[in-house]
């Protein structure tokens, strides 16, 4: 299976993130692509949904599997290849945008050209979203395009980490299945020593691999569930005393809840149910 859609270009382009082209190559062990430098003025994104390939990276060719994916900037020299006794099934994306170089760069995504996204299939139904838009109404709704390529985006930036050991990315998946649990209990006291011990490691390689995971230490991550808790707390019952909303969410001291719901949302609680009541 081939699929190869494409879009002429928007001049000028007033879209933070437009797609080039889109496409799903699958069950082609002969698929092999080499670029050199200055070929492809895009951005190119390939995610792995099943069987295996190999991309050239630092002078050697690197075996990516289900979840990973490779990420080149424009310009780039670029070389990859399907396996042939197990040919992948991947899906593909090159866009631009306005500024989206500089955004990308502050976010280091230029450090790597391999990355794991944890096989998470959310990736793949944001391509798959963009194919059947192209499909269907191609050139019809640009403001859509648009919406569904920058989804393909965040979504890659959200999960993407650097592709590394096995040990890593076995546990990164092992981090990434914990986040449901930690975020349902994320009012309850919480001890890091607990969730180190789900996950099988030290406490202090728990914290590396969290935020290689969520870009976030797993406090910051505790907060912001107890942060978005408050705020449903305080809107669902006006009449709820702030010192209440403050224990149901995990912080004995009220003082303290209101320093850190004013740190993430700018304003107090209290300000905050007057501004959305």
């Amino acid at each position: 299976m081939k699929l190869h859609l494409t879009l002429p270009l928007m001049e000028p382009n007033t879209y933070l993130v437009f797609p080039e082209s889109v496409g799903r190559y699958n069950d082609m062990p002969d698929h092999r692509t080499e670029r050199e430098a200055d070929a492809l003025p895009y951005f190119n994104l390939h995610y792995v949904a099943a069987g295996e390939g190999y991309v050239e990276d630092e002078g050697g060719w690197r075996l990516v599997q289900p979840g990973d994916a490779f990420f080149y900037f424009p310009n780039r020299p670029q070389k990859y290849r399907s396996s042939e006794d197990n040919p992948w099934d991947v899906y593909w994306m090159h866009f631009y945008g306005h500024r989206v170089s500089e955004y990308l760069t502050e976010l280091g995504f230029r450090r790597s050209v391999v990355w794991s996204t944890n096989r998470n299939e959310l990736l793949k139904e944001q391509m798959e979203k963009l194919i059947r838009e192209i499909h269907s109404r191609k050139l019809l709704r640009p403001p859509v395009l648009s919406i569904l390529a920058y989804g393909v985006l965040t979504e890659f930036m959200a999960q993407a980490v650097p592709h590394d050991s096995t040990r890593n990315q076995d546990t990164i998946r092992a981090m990434t299945e914990l986040l449901p649990a930690m975020q349902d209990t994320a009012c309850e006291p919480f001890s890091l020593e607990f969730w180190a011990n789900k996950a099988g490691i030290s406490t202090y390689y728990f914290c590396k691999m969290f935020r290689k995971a969520t870009q976030l230490s797993p406090m910051d991550f505790i907060t912001l569930c107890r942060i978005r808790h408050a705020k449903q707390m305080l809107l669902d019952d006006p009449n709820q005393p702030i010192y209440h909303v403050a224990q149901e969410c995990g912080y004995e001291s009220v003082s303290y809840f209101i320093k850190r719901f004013k740190e993430k949302e700018g304003v107090t609680p209290t300000v905050y149910r007057q501004l959305h009541a």
